[in-house]
């Protein structure tokens, strides 16, 4: 047996599609992949042995404004840095940085900035997988914490001009689809192999299946900042339900969505759910002020610590993604769906399926959810990024070579 890295748990969850749960389970890490991962007991003696909880595969976030006091549309290395770093802490190894509206010109500038930065990261932390850009090409009408005065029509040269600043880092865009020029952006964007997201929209159904039909392939943080479910009109809600070609980001936290409704997008849309944070820089901080796109948002003590805007609008979240994935097993979602949501569905998105799940040739990025479903550790191509590694695994008696272990206790 090659030598590498061979990690027991009570249970595994490879996050593949059959959404099944190894009980208990091993996955073996070789040259920064898994090798193997499968349930029972495993070949040899382990180098590392989790007494509870859970293995998953890392968690990926496709919505992140900010974290750890750092807001991300200031386009900054060590603020960028800091993230990468602390982002782990949250069962998350990989994210998709997200700038929210601003003048066209100041956005071209800082996704040339964001281009730069993200190639200078290597797995030392969560990965930069690219950039998710939400706006400008909103409906003024359902702007929720966005600056209506920088959000403009989808041009074809602004459009241009965008894709050009965003030349290999450029990943997802949230626009809304029935504003003019909506659908020739939809299919500008796709045909560059850009993901589109319908959000902050006031859409008819029927405007979203135009946009499915152009191209868009996702809805941003569902039942927020666009047209509601209504019997009559299904709107963005209902069309992003029932529409099979969408899939949905999700914001599974009760000041955004209440259990019994994200409950209910699970079982309306099985397989399409994506669990997203839209966290902000107030995230993983304490309450106080913070930034988001320049503007000033308050975290309140008590129990909705949601960020919000001087007059009371929701401006992104606190929320982590492992607090993600334990509310929604909490509103009676399976540990497996809620994990894949998490994983293998945001993986498959952004056309990255080498991430989101625990299969041969998949990269080795994992977290150890404890019983409570936080995260206790975290691995980003084979090597541990949360918490830094203080004592030496054993090497697997089968097989010589190195192996990094955890403390008894990482909490």
């Amino acid at each position: 047996m090659a030598s590498g890295l061979l990690i027991t748990a009570p249970r595994v969850v490879p996050g593949t599609s059959e959404a099944a749960v190894l009980e208990p389970g091993y996955v073996l890490i070789a040259g920064g992949r898994v090798a193997a991962a499968a349930g029972g007991p495993p070949p040899c003696d382990p180098d590392l042995v989790l007494g509870s909880g859970c293995l998953v595969p890392g968690l990926i976030d496709l919505q992140v404004n900010g974290f750890a006091g750092v807001d991300l549309a200031e386009v900054d290395a060590a603020g960028w840095a800091r993230v990468v770093r602390r982002l782990p802490e949250t069962g998350t190894t990989a994210f998709l940085p997200t700038l929210v509206t601003a003048p066209v010109g100041e956005l071209a500038g800082a996704l040339r900035s964001a281009a730069a930065l993200a190639s200078e990261y290597p797995p030392a932390g969560a990965r930069v997988l690219g950039v998710h850009m939400e706006g400008p090409f909103l409906s003024p009408s359902r702007a929720g914490a966005h600056r209506r005065e920088w959000i403009v029509p989808p041009s074809p040269a602004a459009v241009a001009d965008l894709l050009a600043a965003g030349t290999g880092v450029l990943r997802v865009v949230t626009l809304a689809p029935e504003v003019e020029g909506g659908l020739a952006a939809v299919a500008a964007l796709v045909a560059a192999g850009v993901v589109v997201s319908v959000g902050h929209s006031d859409a008819a159904a029927w405007q979203v299946a135009a946009a499915a039909d152009a191209g868009a392939r996702m809805v941003t943080h569902l039942f927020n900042a666009q047209r509601p479910l209504h019997h009559r009109e299904p709107g963005v809600v209902g069309q992003a339900l029932a529409d099979p070609r969408l899939t949905c980001g999700l914001i599974a936290d009760p000041s955004h969505v209440a259990a019994a409704v994200c409950a209910i997008a699970f079982a309306a849309a099985p397989g399409r759910i994506c669990l997203v944070t839209d966290a902000s820089a107030a995230a993983g901080m304490p309450p106080g002020r913070y930034r988001l796109g320049r503007e000033p948002v308050e975290v309140r003590p008590g129990e909705d610590q949601a960020p919000r805007l001087a007059d009371g609008t929701l401006a992104g979240s606190v929320l982590r993604m492992d607090r993600a994935v334990a509310n929604m097993v909490a509103a009676g979602v399976g540990l497996a769906e809620a994990v894949a949501a998490a994983t293998r569905i945001p993986a498959d998105l952004i056309g990255r399926p080498d991430l989101g799940r625990l299969t041969p040739g998949a990269a080795a990025d994992l977290a150890w959810l404890g019983d409570d479903l936080r995260t206790r550790a975290a691995w980003v191509a084979g090597e541990l990024v949360y918490p830094l590694p203080t004592v030496p695994g054993t090497p697997c008696a089968a097989r010589p070579g190195p192996a990094g272990g955890l403390p008894a206790d990482p909490r």
